[in-house]
């Protein structure tokens, strides 16, 4: 029996298969190379929120920032940031003037308006954050930088 050129033997077949196969893992490799050797860089937002102007803030008041996850107090003493994250398990807390307390609606941690922990399972309080006045006079508060408890801006 003659065999024609274009007929297809077992053999080719396994070859054709087996470097087909090499190619598909060679381009696999290319591909996670590539990612493995680029920068993998987070980019994130910055960690200080401009809030505006202390006169934006009335006395003896508590404004949240959600964007920022924080909230500006504007006590006897002068001003105070408080993270707005419980300290539980993360969640973002919610003031609630009525009561006049910052409460956690996951778990139920309430807190006073100092970030003191009142009831719930919260292990520690709200941390206190970083507050200055800028050139310009605008409240900027780092939510990186935690600061010691009765840490009060004066304006």
């Amino acid at each position: 029996m003659e065999q024609s050129k274009d007929d297809v033997t077992r053999r080719g077949s396994f070859i054709k298969i087996g470097i087909g196969s090499l190619a598909v893992a060679g381009c696999g490799a290319a591909v996670f190379g590539y990612q493995f050797l680029s920068p993998n860089v987070l980019y994130e937002p910055s960690p200080i929120a401009n809030v505006g102007k202390p006169d934006r803030f009335p006395p003896d008041s508590v404004t949240v920032d959600l964007v920022a996850g924080i909230y500006i107090m504007h006590a006897a003493e002068g001003f105070y940031a408080l993270t707005a994250t419980c300290t539980h398990l993360g969640c973002l807390t919610a003031w609630k003037p009525d009561l006049n307390i910052i409460a956690c609606p996951c778990h139920g941690s309430k807190f006073n308006r100092r970030g003191v922990k009142i009831d719930g399972p919260a292990p520690r309080p709200l941390a206190w954050l970083k507050v200055w006045v800028n050139d310009e006079g605008d409240l900027l508060v780092d939510r990186s930088t935690p600061v010691p408890q009765d840490h009060f801006v004066r304006v």
